[in-house]
């Protein structure tokens, strides 16, 4: 009788061990602004747009697959301080060929190139060449194939080489597995690990520009990137984008680039109406959020930044802004969800509370 207790007791005990683990296995995903600079201008230390995705579960931090959405100035620091080693990026995602959302690029790569030759290659993701109205290409493949160059050119990738034969010869542009594809009106599945499938729509603001949408079991968040309206000024319904609005169906998560409606046309700024126009402005995009059924709406580069008295040489009519402008004008909407105005490394997890 004793054994047989001992037995249940045992059984009862692995048992609750396995219920505690599965428990701890369920699965989470983490979305983490790594830059929220709007534009080119700098402000207060501010990274350039980026956004990291993670997905895992409790065993692993939720970060067993790790995916950057383009890669403004500062994106290496950014990770650093959220000790997400470059070499573990499985997937790069570019929205367009703008400097402020891909010059972190040669610093990632490069730091891969010291120190994880090895490999793996990371996915760059990104649309095919476009070409503009008046004639030139925007090319990912060609930015990337070239990010070493200056390297290559200042004799340093030969000269480090020499410090270590293990090192790729090509550079840093030989660690990368660039995966480009067409973007169209309706989404496409550009990239897939697991459970995490990565799809793609065409948006508007320059040639070639891309919004993504990452589905996971835990969760899904849509990156829209700098995305606008096709129509590119008024008069038109929103500013912002109906490719996005599409994809954004249902999503948990919206991290999108915002303008602020103070920066229009009529404020007196001397902001460039057509800069402005290409831009979803924040009141639009708690407009788009609330139609698409969206949870949780983030707004990065911000333009202007808070806290500042001018984008780049541009003042800010009636002085910086501030968190609650930015919730003012998404409100006014009537949007109801969780509005973030971002700031570098805030960070949403899903499933919420978890």
């Amino acid at each position: 009788m004793k054994l047989s207790m001992l037995n249940l007791c045992a059984i009862a005990g692995i048992g609750l061990a396995l219920s505690v683990s599965a428990a701890a296995a369920e699965p989470c995903m983490k979305v983490t602004l790594t830059g929220t600079q709007g534009g080119p201008p700098l402000f207060n230390g501010q990274a350039g747009a980026g956004t990291l995705v993670q997905y895992g579960d409790e065993t692993n931090g939720c970060s067993a697959v790790k995916l950057q959405f383009d890669t403004g100035r500062g994106t290496n620091m950014r990770l650093s301080q959220m000790k997400v080693p470059v070499g573990k990026i499985d997937a790069i995602f570019f929205t367009h060929m703008h400097s402020d959302h891909t010059e972190g690029l040669h610093d990632i790569l490069q730091l891969r190139w010291h120190f994880n030759s090895g490999g793996p290659k990371v996915d760059v993701v990104c649309s095919d060449d476009a070409k503009s109205p008046l004639g030139h290409t925007l090319s990912c493949s060609r930015y990337v194939t070239h990010i070493g160059d200056s390297l290559i050119e200042s004799g340093e990738i030969a000269q480090r080489l020499a410090e270590n034969k293990k090192r790729l010869a090509g550079g840093p542009a030989d660690l990368v597995n660039v995966m480009t594809f067409a973007p169209g009106g309706e989404p496409v599945e550009v990239w897939q690990k697991g459970d995490v499938k990565v799809s793609a729509i065409g948006s508007r603001h320059i040639p070639g520009h891309a919004s993504y949408r990452v589905d996971t079991p835990a969760g899904s968040v849509v990156v829209g990137g700098d995305a606008g309206n096709d129509k590119p000024a008024p008069p038109r319904s929103s500013s912002t984008s109906e490719q996005v609005e599409k994809l954004a169906a249902g999503a948990d998560v919206l991290v999108h680039s915002t303008i602020h409606p103070v920066m229009g046309p009529d404020k007196d700024s001397g902001f460039p109406p057509p800069i402005y126009f290409r831009q979803s402005n924040a009141a639009d995009l708690g407009a788009l959020s609330k139609r698409a059924g969206v949870k949780n709406l983030v707004l990065t580069h911000l333009i202007p930044p808070m806290g500042a008295a001018k984008q780049g040489p541009y003042p800010i009519p009636g002085g910086a802004l501030d968190e609650a402008a930015y919730k003012d004008a998404v409100s006014a909407s009537g949007f109801e969800g969780n509005t973030v105005v971002g700031t570098d490394l805030v960070t949403i997890t899903l499933p919420e509370g978890s």
